[in-house]
Order: structure tokens, then sequence, then C-alpha cells
């Protein structure tokens, strides 16, 4: 019996190391399988500046700061010369690139403030949840999603019944105070007590050099707990969005190293954001991600263009490089962004397309492309495909894109200057700028005249009452949107 037993003992023992080497191998199955899964659907991490100008990044021509960490996109992907957001403002700015459409679908067409503001510029108060997003497009293909920075697409100031971020489909979000949910407020912001007082989600103190580390640091948190499955990941810093406010640590790096404080101000917060963008990078690296991650890297419109915040007789900071016109103008300043893509392996490094004419709106369909995530039929998108050119093969636009900014209300530019007609349309390399009753026409050839210095109205008739009739139709289906309100 003792060595009947002792046979029976050893069977179950062989068994049960069986049955656990079988589990063991299982379990590595599933693993490897769900990073091969992982391995055919890339990452995305998009990094929206607030208020960054075409020439604030080194490798778009900022000489007076350096910008190793944002420059590290361009040397080991794509940087993109032709790249416009679809407003010159804010909140239109995101809704663009958050849906693929053109903002003024959903008459949103300047940045949300109160009801009452809103109300008075024929906006609603927030974006409708039921539009498609590329956070949805991605979460139903499987995707970890969050969204860490500023928001204003709807929440803040009077406005506390805005739908949470969750809504537009992020698993995670961390806000500012134009938005609700779990958000920071900065310590010295007028708006603090407002965001206090709508609720709405757990409230962060910060002074304001701290939110982009915070965002940062929750971003290396979410991405380290999703990294055996596909993420998004949205990093929306609010750093070079005036007032700078920079750590006293910060500033001194600065002193006496500019025109003006302002500028000191700037420099300080634009090195800060640059090392945060560099400690973001490196946790892709260190995480083994960087040959499976793509990183978009860009800005939501042109730098600022207060005058109250500044000595009359100083220019505001922020740089537009070769480019006329700066925030809140339709003037290639306002709009035109500094753009880069890495994706190791599949984005050509250190090439530059100063070909392909792309927007904001774009993006969604084109990472739908690239992540293989089926955009469901009928979606309504204005946005066109150009995965294309983000691989590295230039493409020509098939359609114009086209612009309004300021006819039903909103903030005009400090300089006079600087101040735009309130619609324009970009076909090739013309440009041409109008009201919506023909007035202050201006035509471009942004191929020799990247500052918009020549009006050619005259010199080529037949076009500009070509791109006039374009222009004046695409607004009166846009403007269509506004009937009744």
């Amino acid at each position: 019996m003792r060595v009947i037993r002792k046979k029976v003992k050893g069977v179950a023992r062989g068994a049960l190391s069986g049955f656990v080497i079988s589990l063991l191998v299982h379990a590595a199955a599933m693993v490897l399988a769900a990073m091969a899964v992982a391995a055919e659907k890339p990452n995305v991490v998009m990094i929206f500046i607030d208020d960054m100008g075409y020439g604030d990044v080194g490798a778009f021509g900022n000489t007076a700061v350096p910008t190793p960490n944002m420059d590290r996109l361009a040397k080991e992907g794509m940087k993109f010369t032709n790249f416009y957001v679809n407003s010159p403002i804010c909140s239109a700015s995101r809704v663009a690139l958050t849906t693929g459409l053109y903002p003024q679908r959903e008459r949103i067409h300047s940045y949300f403030h109160s009801r009452k503001s809103n109300r008075n510029r024929k906006m609603p108060d927030w974006l409708p949840s039921e539009r498609f997003t590329y956070a949805k497009l991605l979460k139903q293909n499987g995707y970890a999603t969050a969204h860490f920075g500023k928001w204003h697409m709807g929440g803040g100031r009077d406005v506390g019944d805005a739908p949470l971020p969750q809504a537009y489909g992020y698993d995670e979000a961390l806000v500012s105070f134009e938005g609700l949910g779990e958000r920071i407020i900065w310590n010295n912001d007028h708006l603090r007590s407002q965001s206090r007082k709508l609720g709405r989600g757990k409230i962060h103190d910060l002074p304001k050099h701290k939110t982009t580390e915070t965002y940062v640091d929750r971003a290396i948190d979410f991405m380290k707990r999703n990294k055996d499955k596909p993420f998004l990941v949205n990093v929306f810093p609010n750093d070079v969005h005036d007032p700078h406010q920079p750590s006293s640590e910060q500033l001194a790096k600065w002193k006496n190293d500019s025109r003006n404080r302002f500028d000191e101000q700037f420099f300080a917060v634009l090195d800060e954001m640059d090392r945060q963008i560099g400690r973001l990078l490196k946790a892709i690296d260190d995480q083994e991600l960087t040959e499976n991650t793509i990183v978009i890297f860009t800005s939501d419109n042109g730098p600022t263009d207060w005058r109250h915040y500044y000595d009359k007789n100083v220019e505001p900071p922020g740089f537009t490089g070769p480019l006329f016109g700066r925030k809140w103008s339709l003037y290639e300043g306002g709009i035109r962004m500094p753009f880069m893509i890495r994706w190791p392996g599949h984005v050509p490094a250190g090439k530059v397309d100063n070909t392909t004419v792309m927007a904001a709106m774009d993006l969604l369909p084109s990472i739908g492309t690239l992540t293989g995530s089926e955009i469901p039929v009928g979606t309504e998108l204005d946005g066109t495909d150009i995965s294309k050119a983000l691989l590295g093969k230039s493409m020509e636009r098939s359609s114009p894109l086209f612009w309004e900014y300021g006819v039903h209300g909103s903030i005009m530019p400090g300089k006079p200057e600087h101040v735009s007609p309130k619609l324009a349309v970009r076909d090739g390399d013309w440009k041409l700028l109008m009201n919506p009753n023909q007035s202050q026409v201006k035509l471009f050839n942004l191929k020799f005249d990247i500052g918009e210095k020549e009006n050619l109205a005259d010199v080529h008739p037949e076009r500009t009452v070509a791109m006039k009739k374009e222009l004046a139709d695409w607004w009166q289906g846009m403007n269509a949107c506004y009937e009744g309100y």
C-alpha cells in the first residue's frame, strides 16, 4: 500500500505539475497574443499645445529658447510646414481636431464663455456629446483612452451641466478650469471660484507652473498601466497661453536674457514645457513603447495678441516666424501651426514635407487609417484622410480649406493690422480672404509670399472671382447652421 500510495502521489504530483505548466503556457500565449494585437494597433499620443506660435519650436526657427525635446520629434520623425488648424481660437480649434468637422457645423466659432455670452454669439454651451470623436473611434477598436490637459469644449464659468470628457470617448480625464470632472484650477486664476461652485469632480489647487508636470505624470501613469494594450493619450498643456506664470526658479534662468520681462516669463514656461515633453518621450522609451507609438505634436492657434497684458510699446511674447498675424486672425500666423509626427519604422526620420496642405480636422480619418480603426458608415466628416502624407508620401489636397472667424462676434487682435477679413480659403498655393459681403478682398500666393505682403486680387481677376465664389458658397452652407438662433 505504501508503494502504491507513493505511486499515486507521484502521479498526482506529475499531473499537477503538468497542469501548472499548461496554465503557464496558456497564460504566456495569451500575453503574446495580446502583445501581437497591440503591435498591430499603434498607440497614439496627441500633444496639442495652447497658443504656441509657428516659430516657437526650434525645429521651426526659434533661436531664443532651445527646445531639444520637441525638436526630437522632427529629427526622429517628420515635420510639415503647411499644417493648419481650423480656427484661430481655442474652443473652435479643439472641436475641429476632435470631430473631424468644421466647427461652424455646431455653431462653435469662438471660445466657450458664460451662458449669456454664448447665447449672444449664437453658440451652444458645449460640443454635443453625440458627435463622433477620434477618442470614440479608437475606443471602439479596443483602445484605452485618456485626456490630460486643457479641454474648453464645454463646462466652466456658469455652465455646470456640460457633459464630462468621458461622454466623448475618454476612460480617464484630468482637465483645467475650462471643463468639468476632475480638474486643476491654478491658485491665482480669477475663474477658480466659479469652477469650485460648479462641483462635478475632484478639484486640484496648483500653481500654473505645475500643471503640465501634473498632466505628464498622469499620462506616464496611464501608459504604464495600459502598456500591454493599445492606448490613446491626449496631453494638452496650458503653459504658453497667457498669463505666463513660471516659478521663481524657472524664471531665474531667463532673467535679463530677452527683450522685456514678458519675454522672460514666456521663455521660462516654454523651456519648462519642453522639459516636461522630454519626460513624456523618455517614459515612452523606458516602457519600450517607442516603436509602436505614434506621437503627434501641434498647437491650437497662434500666439497671443492681447494688448492689455503688455506695455503698449512692446510686442506680445511668442513667435510666428515668417508668418503675418497672430491669434484671433485668419492671416497665416493665426492658423498655420508647427506640426510633427513620429512613428519609427513607418514615418521617415528627419524628413520635411513642404508640399502637403493639411488641417487638424484631417487627423481623425487619418488616425483611423493608421490604427486600422473603422469609421462607422454614415459618419459626417469634413476632414480628408492624409495618412499617406503622414507616412512620408506628399499629397495634393483634393479640396480647398475654409475658415470663418468673427462673423457672429469674438475677440479681435490687439494689433489693428492683425485684424483679418472674416472668411478665408486656401486652394493649392493660393489663399483668398474677404468679408461675407465680399468686401476687403485679398489674394496671396503663399508659395512665393508666405508673409502675405502682396495682394494680387487685381492682378489675377479670374482666380479672384472663382475663389470668392467657392468661399461664398461654403459660408452660405455654414451660416445656415445659425438660422433660428
